[in-house]
This record gives C-alpha cells, structure tokens and sequence, in this order.
C-alpha cells in the first residue's frame, strides 16, 4: 500500500497544488490501495472536500481504492454537514 502526506493547509489558496500532487500520486502510482495521510493538515475550508472528492474520483476511475487517514475532527464535520462523508467513507 503506498501513502501520500498533505500539506499543512487543503485551503483555496493551496487546494489546486494539493490537487495536483494527489492526483499525481495516484495516477502514477501502482498500488491498488492507496493512503492519504491528513495528519499535518492544521488549516482547511471547503476547498479541502472538493480536493478529496476529487482524489477519490481520480482512485476509483483507475480501479483503485483510497483510504483518508487522520482527518481532522472538525474537516470530518464539514463533510458531514455538506453530506460527503460517506462518498469519503469518513
């Protein structure tokens, strides 16, 4: 399984460089299960729920799976207030 670490920010000022990286990651990566690892993420918006939909997106049009780890508390609330928290299987 390989693993991909944000950055401190997944805000709309960062989101399309966190975008980019990730989808990098997971287009070039092999794996078939891939990790991406939330735990440094200290600032975010709504920005930071379309960057991992998208992530997710990318993942499962390869024929991948995608495993979000340590989201912070209050990110995982946004999702749940917006109603992605489970098309993030948060």
């Amino acid at each position: 399984m390989a693993a991909f670490s944000t950055g401190t920010a997944l805000t709309h000022v960062s989101a399309m460089a966190e975008l980019e990286a990730g989808l990098a990651y997971i287009t070039t990566n092999s794996a078939e299960a891939m990790r991406i690892d939330c735990t440094s993420v200290a600032r975010f918006d709504s920005s930071a729920l379309a960057v991992l939909l998208a992530w997710f997106r990318a993942a499962q049009a390869g024929g991948k799976t995608l495993e979000v780890l340590n989201l912070p508390a209050k990110l995982k609330s946004l999702a749940r207030a917006y109603g992605v928290d489970e098309l993030l299987k948060l």
